[in-house]
């Protein structure tokens, strides 16, 4: 059979926060399928050039810490022709103090709320097409005592893009979904899955194992397919934890 081109082979994906270990599985997958990346990061210039040599050298990598009003800026500015973005950046908000909670909005709510609003604008200036892809957490579509820094901000976020998808949607077809990751061995979740914080959902047999970063990874092609017609929604990528958490037996 011929060789099928993808549909997201030549589209501008720009992945904010990307060079983590969700963002990394993300972008692998799409530069596989042709996209071209534009990847931000804050901090570490070594994990991110160690990236972009896994997915090619058509990978443009950009300095940005999406939290900033120039930040936000350096990123759309450095993916013209915008189809996708995927906003990966965030924390885990560990701990239950007033500081933690007013850090937690600002990166794990504001920034991509903000970045999310500028890249559709942009798109709708330009009279194109296209996705944006949140990340939220299955704390945030589930009751999780003592969650309350960080999955009150991801509350948000989701209900801040069925807002987005509501006002940039119709004819224009810019479509905004959100991703909600469950236990992950790789990004936030992966200090507490190394701890055994999570051991007695696997060992009581509610969940088959614990979630990988290529799992999170194709629930973000998914909403990125340009053909598709979901918008406003929650995808929860958590093996049913969620559904069977009331099942496991009590930490001791």
């Amino acid at each position: 059979m011929p060789e099928t081109r993808s549909s997201l082979s030549g589209r501008v994906v720009a992945l904010a926060g990307g060079t983590g270990g969700l963002g990394s599985a993300t972008a692998e997958l799409l530069a596989v399928e042709g996209a071209k990346l534009v990847i931000s990061f804050a901090h570490d210039a070594g994990r991110a050039e160690r990236l972009r040599e896994r997915c090619g050298a058509g990978t443009v990598l950009c300095r940005a810490d999406i939290q900033t009003a120039e930040g936000r800026q350096a990123l759309l500015d450095a993916a013209p022709e915008l189809y996708g973005l995927v906003v990966l950046a965030g924390d885990p908000a560990r701990g239950a103090d007033e500081q933690t909670l007013r850090c937690s909005m600002e990166i794990n709510f504001l920034a991509p709320c903000l970045l999310a609003r500028q890249a559709a604008e942009r798109m709708r200036a330009a009279g194109a097409s296209g996705a944006i892809v949140l990340l939220a957490s299955m704390q945030a579509v589930h009751v999780f005592e003592n969650s309350t820094p960080y999955a009150a901000p991801k509350v948000a976020l989701i209900h801040a893009a069925r807002i987005l998808a509501k006002e940039f949607g119709g004819s224009a077809d810019i479509r905004i979904n959100v991703v909600a990751p469950g236990v992950t061995t790789a990004g936030m979740a992966e200090a507490s899955v190394r701890s055994g914080k999570y051991d007695r959902f696997l060992n009581a047999g509610l969940i088959p194992r614990f979630g990988r970063a290529e799992d999170v990874g194709r629930a973000v092609r998914f909403f990125l397919e340009p053909d598709n017609y979901i918008t406003g929604q929650v995808l929860t990528v958590d093996g049913g934890l969620t559904l069977r958490r009331d099942l496991a037996p009590q930490p001791k």
